[in-house]
């Protein structure tokens, strides 16, 4: 996964990791994001939970709890999201992205996927 770990001083200057700027994401027990694809490249860590994720060639990508993954920007690779178990999934996302640019853009499923029936893509 690409990007930085940052590092603040904590108590007697010792030093503290700390996640990059980003977002955090909770997909909830049977969640799903849609179909979509994102603007920009985002690297994501699980923090919690386990997130199934469909590809644009329908292809699976299933991530436990500790695990990392990249989602590369534009249409080309339109995904989607689901939490098949049940505790939340929590990712943090980044880069942060100004308040105004959308976070994700909705889309149609790709050729020969389901539009929204999340529960069809299981491992």
């Amino acid at each position: 996964m690409g990007g930085q770990q940052t590092m603040t001083a904590g108590p007697g200057g010792a030093c503290v990791a700390a996640f990059p700027h980003g977002r955090e994401i909770v997909i909830p027990p049977g969640g799903c994001t849609g179909w979509h694809f994102h603007g920009v490249r985002l690297d994501a860590v699980v923090l919690a939970g386990t997130l199934t994720r469909v590809l644009h060639d329908r292809t699976v990508e299933v991530h436990p709890a500790g695990t990392t993954f990249v989602e590369p920007a534009g249409i080309r690779h339109i995904h989607l999201g689901h939490n098949l178990g049940t505790e939340p999934v929590v990712l943090h996302v980044t880069p942060a992205l100004p308040e105004e640019t959308p976070f994700s853009i909705p889309t149609a499923a790709p050729p020969g996927a389901t539009p929204a029936v999340c529960g069809e893509h299981t491992p």
